[in-house]
Order: structure tokens, then sequence, then C-alpha cells
């Protein structure tokens, strides 16, 4: 279904040039091709490089369409009698065609012709309006290795049962056009295009309206601060790139240099492209810290702003989300308080503590976590490191979240990054005892931040999550194969790196869904079921609050209990982070206090708990918790008797 023109500039019909206009007429014109349903298309495209542009239809028919010079450096074009499906080029100064850097398709490849795409959709969701953060439950997921298929289609069966889990908002890697059908996403050179092999932009606006008909919440995943090293010809059309500053990936895109104004409004055009034209709820902005602009108003900054201003005119809820390693408060302080304005923020420290104590593991950036303290502290605060000295970078790091609002932050015990980043990627699955995995669910869960899972961890899914590409470039590949092999030599870890550019190591990594349904992958998928109802049910667990929060660190048990309330309903949890039981004074508030669940229990696989159902406190209570184990009570009722003391069940007696 294609969009008419009076729809779209209330026009009846688009001029056959376009005259030279001031640059702010053309803030509403869309880079690219865009369709209408009479039968025309115009083309934008910035080509300060160029003396002259022209578009060169390839299929089904040839044509050479003219474009006039804007200002700035912009070129526009009009045809008539052209439909969907056409392929074309910008032919720039008579010589060199390339694809269009602003193409919705790509369906020959990143080196192929882009394509016309009807932007029309029959949208089911109108009535969709969003969902507040704070209700977020995210599900990370790969497009290509979620499913067998490893399409947009694919995945929407499983909506459904995602939601049955409690997961309340999916969250897709990137999608942007990358070279070949294998790569993790992050190597995309067409921003506004949606990867062919994937189902493309029709595939992805499906998932989407589905995802909503579920009252499911849809994330992307965008990459604003590099180009993938093959396919990209924007640098051919215009400085999109400065050697001023280098990023880890090469030369960083030209933010605030000359003629940044213009690549500032790519990528802003980009975010309000995924957030209108496809229902995106909220976009997760990949690496922040990687994205150099010194400028006043820094780039972040302005598309935060921009797509809060877009969801406003919308009348939806739209988040944005900054992954960032630079644990700098600014990035989700508002511009009033000199911040940038994001919604939220993936936190590293909490998963770095979190998996020290789950693994031992100590080596590369794990060498800055040392305990059951440093949790106890991403409990309180959320940074960790806030401004004291890191032996891992060797110098000061972070500053004081200590005002940070909990929505804020995003939590996980794994992501693409933490498992995709080891030199086989093995999960948590592969590397932890069932009772580790089931206390990092409750650590994860019952704190008092948005919880992120990464596709199968809710089952104990075994396959591992690998690196992988599938450049066309050899000696880009061999590149790629040394790189890997370098950045493990800091974490020592012993054994070949599986071959990045192998469909074999692309193959390994998809799910086994039937795992779900077996054994103790059953029972985790139960338990985090269990854990994800209790903190939507619960108020003191779904009130996201650190204020509303108590945090008592024994290190030398290796134990952490918390207490959290809203208004009159409060819940107490303990969490052993060691081998063997423990007879614990619990720091429980005055009460009577009903025991909600227990990893230990044997409806979770496990021993048996020796937890007392019931705890009467005044304030402390004896209890015993197994190895790799947690507990969570929620108060009933209060004792005003301050002598009261810890009724125990007969059969947790039994057990001591």
């Amino acid at each position: 279904m294609g969009m008419s023109r009076s729809e779209n500039s209330g026009e009846q019909h688009a001029p056959q040039s376009v005259p030279l206009v001031r640059p702010y007429l053309l803030a509403d014109q869309p880079l690219g091709a865009h369709w209408f349903s009479d039968n025309t298309c115009t083309f934008l495209v910035w080509a300060p490089h160029a003396k002259n542009v022209e578009v060169h239809t390839i299929s089904p028919r040839e044509r050479m369409i003219p474009m006039q010079p804007l200002e700035r450096g912009y070129f526009s074009g009009f045809a008539d009698d052209i439909a969907p499906g056409v392929l074309y080029r910008y032919r720039l100064d008579g010589q060199k065609e390339r694809p269009d850097p602003a193409s919705r398709c790509q369906p020959q490849g990143v080196h192929g012709p882009s394509q016309i795409v009807d932007p029309g959709f029959n949208w089911a969701d109108d009535s969709w309006r969003g969902m507040p953060l704070e209700t977020y439950i995210f599900y990370e997921l790969h497009v290509g290795t979620f499913t067998s298929e490893g399409t947009f289609d694919a995945i929407i069966p499983r909506i459904a049962e995602l939601k049955n889990l409690g997961v309340t908002a999916l969250e897709i890697m990137p999608v942007a056009q990358f070279p070949g059908a294998r790569n993790w996403g992050y190597d995309g050179v067409y921003a506004y295009a949606v990867q062919d092999s994937y189902g493309g932009p029709a595939g992805l606006k499906r998932l989407v309206d589905a995802c909503h008909h579920q009252n499911m919440a849809v994330v992307l995943d965008v990459v604003y601060n590099h180009f993938g090293p093959e396919g990209n010809y924007a640098p051919e059309f215009g400085p999109y790139l400065t050697d001023a500053c280098k990023t880890f990936w090469g030369n960083a895109i030209n933010f605030d240099g000359p003629m940044s104004d213009e690549i500032r409004r790519f990528f802003i055009g980009n975010a309000l492209h995924w957030i209108t034209d496809f229902h995106i709820d909220a976009l997760r902005v990949d690496a922040v810290h990687a994205i150099v602009d010194p400028s006043a108003r820094p780039f972040p900054q302005e598309l935060a702003a921009a797509v809060h201003a877009r969801a406003e005119r919308l009348e939806r809820q739209i988040h944005v989300i900054a992954e960032s390693d630079r644990n700098d408060h600014r990035i989700v302080a508002s511009s009033g308080e000199n911040g940038w304005g994001y919604d939220s923020a993936w936190n590293d420290d909490f998963h770095h503590a979190l998996h020290v104590l789950l693994t031992g593991e100590t080596a590369g950036y794990y060498e800055d976590f040392h305990g059951v303290d440093d949790l106890a502290r991403a409990f309180r605060e959320g940074f960790i490191y806030s401004g004291q000295y890191s032996h891992h970078r060797q110098r000061r790091h972070g500053n004081s979240s200590w005002k940070v609002p909990a929505q804020r932050f995003v939590v996980f015990s794994q992501s693409h990054d933490q498992i995709g980043n080891r030199v086989f990627g093995d999960r948590l699955s592969q590397i932890a005892s069932f009772e580790r995995l089931k206390l990092a669910a409750g650590t994860v869960l019952l704190s008092p931040y948005l919880p992120l899972l990464f596709m199968g961890e809710e089952y104990g899914e075994i396959a591992p999550f690998q690196y992988f590409v599938s450049h066309g470039d050899p000696a880009l590949i061999e590149a790629v194969r040394k790189g890997r092999g370098e950045e493990f030599e800091r974490f020592k870890w012993a054994g070949d790196v599986p071959d990045p550019a192998s469909e074999e190591t692309f193959r390994l990594s998809k799910l086994h869904w039937n795992l779900r349904e077996q054994a103790d992958h059953l029972l985790l998928r139960g338990l985090y079921q269990e854990l994800l109802r209790l903190r939507r049910e619960v108020p003191a667990l779904a009130h996201l609050d650190k204020e509303s929060l108590n945090v008592v660190s024994l290190a030398d048990q290796n134990t952490l209990f918390i207490t959290r309330w809203s208004g009159e309903n409060r819940i107490a949890a303990a969490f052993h982070y060691g081998d063997g039981h423990r007879q614990l004074a619990m720091p429980v508030p005055a009460g009577r206090w009903q025991k909600k669940l227990d990893s230990a229990d044997t409806r979770w696989g496990g021993q048996g708990s020796n937890a007392p159902g019931t705890l009467i406190s005044s304030g402390e209570a004896q209890i015993s918790l197994g190895a790799w184990a947690f507990v969570l009570y929620e108060e009933t009722s209060e004792v005003e008797n301050s002598a009261a003391s810890v009724t125990w069940s007969a059969e947790a007696s039994s057990r001591r």
C-alpha cells in the first residue's frame, strides 16, 4: 500500500524539478528514493563531492533521471511512471555509479543496486501507544540465529511464548544491511536498508505489527559510531568520515567537522525513520562512547532530543537507551542537568561483578571486580566504578550514579557482547552449574533495575553465540581472524579461535528450541517465568526505586541481603554466592514474612529448601542457605513483639 502525495505533502503532483531552496525547506523531505502510490518517486541525495548526479534505473527498464543541485551539496530528482522494485544507482559526474547511501533495500547485497520500495503497510496497531519504560523486560535476540530459518517471519510464532514467559520488549540486534548473510549486524553500511536475508523492510514491519498485537514493545539496536568495513560507498558522496580521530573500527564518523550538519541529519533522520515508518518503540544506541563529537551539543544529545520530539508528535511512548563503557551519569541526565537525555543505559558493571562471583574469572576487564561487596554497590548505586582507580584501565574511571533513578539502568547476566566476545562464545550454561544459573536469574530479576535476557538464557541454551561474518573480501576476512585472536590475548583463554568466516561457526550458534521442554531446561524456564510473575505482581518488586531499597553484604560469607518496599508492601531476599550451606543472620525488618521462592526447592531442581516457610522477625532472623542459592520473602503482617523469634517449619528444622 503506497503513500498518496496528498498524505505526504498536501500536493497532488510532484514538480518535474526542484528549485534551489534554503536548507531548512529540505528538513522534512526524506533522503533516498521515496515512492508514492501514483507511481511517482522523489530522490534526494547528499553528494557534495560531486558536481553532477543522475539516477540510473537498471531494471526493469533502463533510463537516466537528471537531478537538480540544491544548497549544501544536495541533489534532488523526480520520476514518474515508476513502480516499486525498480533497481537504481546514482551516477556521479557521469562516471562511477554507486548504491544510494540512504537505500531502503539492497536485494543484491551491499555492492548491488538499490531498490525502490513501497513504504506503505497495512498496520493493525492504531491503538498502540507504547509502554512505560519501567515495565520493560528486554529479550535480546539475533534474527539469524534465533530460529532455524533466520528471518523476521520465523520469529512471529515465538512471540506468544515469550509473552507467556513474561517478556514485554523484544530487542533486536542491528538489521541495517551488512555484507553477506551472516553477521552480528554491527558491520552495517546502509543505515536505512533492512537486511534482505532477514526478510527486508516488509518482514520487519510484519514482526513489529505482530509484537504490538501481543502488547509487546520492539527495541532496535542501531549503530551510529562507525560504518562496516565492506560496501561503504558513502565517503565517495561526501565527508562522512574524518581522519582527525580514530575509533576501534577505523576513522570516526564526521559529527563535528566541516559539513557535519548534513551527516547529523543523515543519522538523526535514520532514527526517526525507524520509529516513524517501522513503529519501533525504543532505540538501543550502540557504543555511544565511540561517537567522537566534542562540540557544544554532542550528536548523541541531539539524537535523543530529536527522538523524544518525534515521540511527542506521534503521541507515543518512545525511549532511547545508550550503550556506553564510560560510567558517565550525564548520559541519562536531562539536558537541564547538562546531560544527554537518554532514558536508560546498559550497566556493564553489574554484569561484571555478578560474572566474577558466578565463575571466578578475573582476566581482562574482570580483574577490576572482587566480590559480593561490588555487587552490593551495583545494587545500591548502579555504577561500581564512580571515579576510583581501575587497574584494567590504568586510570580513574566513571562518576557517581548515586542519584540516577533505577529505571535508568539495564542489567543482565548475559548479553550478545558478554557471550560472543569470549573465545568460544560459551554461555553461562557451559561454564556455570545449574544452581548458579538459577542464582544469576534471581540476582538480575529481583534487582530494582530493568532486566535484559539474552535469547535462550531462560532455559539454559547450550549453543554458543560466536562471532561470525560473511565478508566477500579475502583480505578483510583474514584481518578479522587476526583481530579476534589479538583481542583474546588479554583474557589468556586457551584454544584456537573459531573461524568467524566459517558457515559452521554461524550454524553452531543457532538456538536448540527443543531443549526448553527437557529436564533442567524446563525447570529453569519455569523459574524465570515465576520470577517475572513475582516481579510483575508484587508491588515492592514492580516499583523500581533505589531509595526504597536496603542492601547488606557479608563478604566473608559471600552473601547479599536486600530489602525492597513500596507503600506497605515489603520483600526481603538473600543470595549466597558460594559452596556449602550457610547459617546466616538475615537483617529482616520487624514483621511476619512468608517465603515466596527458594531456588533450592525441589520444584526448581534443587536439593530441597532449608529456609523456613515463615519468618517472624524483630529485625534479624536466622536462616540457612544452600550452595549457590537465593530465597525471597514477602511481608504478610507487622509483629509488635520485639522479642519474637524465627518460627521454623518441622521440615526445615529436620534438615539443619
